[in-house]
């Protein structure tokens, strides 16, 4: 990786590969959790998920390149760590619990992830590439505000 563009698109190769895992991992949080309002708002987020992944090939088209098989590792690992709480046998509300914490998580290495990636496309005077990164940034703050006001309320 020799320049700033090679790191851009790196960074976008990876946000899109941790925004299509997100598409299946907030199903089954989703599935996971026992409250009513917590399953509707990982449902929520779920389908504006898709929505980021379009925005992302959105980006790449503006581009004129092709998304790389690449694998976002910090996602992947909250995707392991989840699974492997899942089969401790915990309870509902500790399920709850955990479900919004592992959330946070995601959320906060995504918005990192796309502010850096604004930051470049800023530099590289890609504003229509910005403008679709900064909306998908708009919605994963929305999310993350959404998910501490679970944790804080008892799960």
């Amino acid at each position: 990786m020799q320049t700033l563009h090679e790191l851009f698109l790196h960074g976008l190769n990876d946000i899109l590969d941790a925004e299509q895992q997100l598409v299946i991992a907030l199903q089954g949080l989703a599935s996971d959790s026992s409250r009513e309002d917590l399953k509707k708002a990982f449902e929520s987020h779920r389908i504006e998920t898709e929505g980021h992944v379009r925005r992302l090939h959105q980006c790449f088209e503006l581009l004129g390149e092709r998304p790389r098989n690449t694998e976002c590792r910090g996602i992947r690992t909250l995707i392991v760590e989840t699974k492997a709480f899942r089969q401790e046998g915990p309870a509902e509300g500790v399920i709850n619990a955990f479900n919004v914490g592992v959330g946070i998580k995601s959320e906060t290495y995504e918005i990192r992830e796309y502010e850096s990636l604004i930051d470049m496309a800023a530099e590289m005077k890609l504003t229509d590439v910005a403008k679709l990164l900064t909306e998908n940034l708009r919605e994963e703050r929305t999310a993350l505000k959404k998910l501490v006001g679970f944790s804080q309320v008892n799960c």
